[in-house]
């Protein structure tokens, strides 16, 4: 009985630090590498108020990014990118993009020096509410797009 319990705890705690973020889906609908979910409409209406208080002031209500984005600023800094289909945020596979806005590109990247006036937002939102609104985002993307970026997920996930 002990050990039985000792088990069980052991593989709760193994379920949680291995990310637990698969929990916000129905299993059914899990996609191969993904974490977020552009089709739960709960999620994506949280997601889209949260982008508007947290990250529209810089990427856009319509998630257009700033003006002239691919190049550097006076500052020497790259204004912010669109979300939409017309920017890069799609390149990234789930993962990645959880991990730049949760804890930056300088550590995600490994990039020491690296500025940007991008917020770090591992003690303001929380994973559930990160993941929100990344699937808000990508619920906002083309078809087309959407299947890209889940094959670059799965493939990503079979490395």
């Amino acid at each position: 009985m002990k050990n039985t319990k000792l088990i069980i705890a052991f593989i709760i705690i193994a379920i949680i630090s291995a990310g637990g973020f698969y929990y916000l889906k129905p299993q059914s609908n899990i996609k191969l590498g993904a974490i977020f979910s552009p089709d739960d409409k709960k999620l994506v209406a949280f997601g889209k108020k949260l982008y508007a208080n947290n990250c529209a002031s810089c990427h856009g209500m319509n998630l257009e990014g700033e003006r002239d984005w691919k190049n550097r600023n006076e500052q020497g800094l790259l204004p912010a990118p669109p979300h939409d289909e017309t920017g890069h945020t799609w390149h990234h596979n789930d993962e990645t993009l959880f991990s730049l806005t949760k804890y930056g590109l300088a550590k995600t990247a490994n990039l020491k020096d690296y500025k940007t006036n991008m917020p770090i937002y591992e003690n303001i939102l929380s994973d559930e509410k990160i993941i929100s609104i990344m699937s808000y985002v990508k619920s906002t993307w083309p078809d087309e797009i959407i299947e890209r970026h889940d094959q670059l997920n799965a493939n990503q996930a079979q490395q």
